[in-house]
């Protein structure tokens, strides 16, 4: 029976929960389909082939339960006030108690939903789970999720920030840098330095082809817990601090230490890249540099010892409080971190196992090795055995977790280009960026 229920808008979801027939949750009595299995429900942003996979091959695991997967979209881009015309619709479902049982969280208030008893606690049920392997499991990951020592969400997988330089370069600077602790200043002294030794006619910069607006936002993501405190709503945007951050990426640009051009091959000393895969570590970095040097992102402000590269996980999933079904929902987040599921080609980011990241690892190196795996433009990828163990260290040992809103950021984006487009000072961008979020927070 095919239950791919294509909804287009979030009224039509919120609709259908009011009948029992189609899989409802305003009581607290479980919803059986037509021949007698629970019904399930799942809401996702967008359908996919990936959740049509894992629908098929969850039934055939749990033959006595009937999964309905509701997608909000079917690919189709976001338009103008998309993104808030969902958000709203959700939080009407989740204030009446009609939600789906499981609820895709990648775009929603999460701590909102927790203080206001919305979600279910998994800590207890993933603790108790005989069917996992909690050694397996990337716990590290887990942990950053945590709200009031709660786990209220499961991720399907995760990707890396990471800064990639020169390694012949950086190899020949005096000035010594842990990038464990550097913050954006100490960049730029490197960076200063480097470029000074480049003999040639062609300019050298510490990065390329970077819109100021963007290394802005980079910077801001550093040191976001510094100006923005979610649970009290409020923001810090008008501070000294934050105007410092626009003059300083501003000073940058101004000494041509970065610029928004496209530099020529050998001319750029780091690039700031996401890793999403084994093969992440290779394609961008080793079309960049011969011997590309991994490295953390440096700090805006305070430094100190972090955790690994940063993480940012993707596709949330959270239990509904009051679904009537939380022993099959729990069944389906236990099983989105099986291996079935984690193996999946379709499944994006590293995986929540160990072992499924360390094989495609394994599987990478023995390409490469073997004269199997060439570069997008066709050159051998010549990476060193020692690169892959560092790889896998990077991958299991990540655990720099920022709680970010993507909204404030976006909010900070937009604002900034009026600075660095010579319209408004910093201060002004800086008011209009906290009266802006100081809203959106109070909501």
């Amino acid at each position: 029976m095919k239950k791919w229920l294509l909804l287009l808008s979030m009224g039509a979801i919120i609709t259908s929960l009011t009948a029992c027939s189609s899989g409802g949750r305003g009581t607290a009595e479980k919803v059986t389909s037509k021949d007698g299995k629970t019904v399930l429900t799942l809401s996702v942003t967008e359908s996919s082939p990936f959740y049509q996979t894992v629908e098929k091959k969850f039934e055939e695991k749990y033959p006595d339960i009937d999964l309905q997967i509701n997608a909000y979209r079917t690919g189709e881009q976001w338009g103008s006030g998309e993104y808030e015309k969902y958000r709203n619709s959700m939080n009407t479902a989740m204030l009446s108690g009609k939600s789906m049982d499981i609820i895709e969280v990648d775009e929603l208030p999460l701590k909102e939903y927790v203080s206001k008893g919305f979600l279910l606690d998994m800590n207890e049920l993933l603790n108790k789970e005989q069917t996992l392997d909690k050694v397996d499991l990337q716990m590290n990951i887990l942990d950053g999720l945590k709200l009031n020592d709660g786990i209220y969400t499961i991720p399907l997988g995760y990707m890396l920030r990471v800064f990639v330089g020169d390694g012949e370069m950086l190899g020949n600077v005096n000035i010594k840098f842990d990038d464990k602790t550097w913050n954006w200043k100490e960049f730029e002294k490197v960076s200063k330095e480097v470029i000074q030794k480049k003999s040639g006619t062609d300019e050298l910069y510490a990065l390329a082809s970077y819109p100021p607006d963007l290394l802005f936002q980079e910077m801001l993501v550093e040191n976001y817990a510094a100006f923005v405190d979610t649970s009290a709503k409020k923001a810090t945007f008008d501070s000294p601090e934050f105007v410092n951050l626009f003059e300083q990426v501003k000073q940058m640009y101004g000494e041509k230490i970065v610029t928004s051009e496209e530099a020529k091959p050998g001319n750029q000393i780091f690039n700031s890249t996401s890793i999403k895969s084994p093969i992440d570590f290779i394609e961008g970095p080793y079309m960049l540099f011969d011997q590309p040097k991994l490295l953390q992102s440096p700090q805006a402000g305070e430094t100190g010892d972090r955790k690994g590269s940063r993480v940012s996980t993707m596709k949330h999933f959270a239990i509904h409080a009051k679904s009537p079904v939380k022993d099959e929902a729990w069944k389906f987040i236990s099983y989105l971190l099986s291996k079935e599921v984690q193996m999946l080609q379709d499944r994006e980011g590293f995986s929540m196992l160990k072992s499924v990241n360390e094989k495609k690892i394994d599987d990478l190196q023995e390409k490469v090795k073997n004269g199997e795996y060439k570069l997008p433009n066709g050159k051998m990828a010549k990476v060193p055995d020692e690169q892959f163990t560092v790889f896998k260290q990077i991958v299991t040992s990540s655990a720099q977790y920022i709680d970010i809103d993507i909204k404030v950021l976006s909010i900070a984006g937009e604002e900034s280009l009026a600075f660095f487009g010579g319209q408004k000072t910093a201060e002004e961008v800086a008011k209009l960026i906290q009266n802006r979020v100081t809203t959106y927070l109070n909501e």
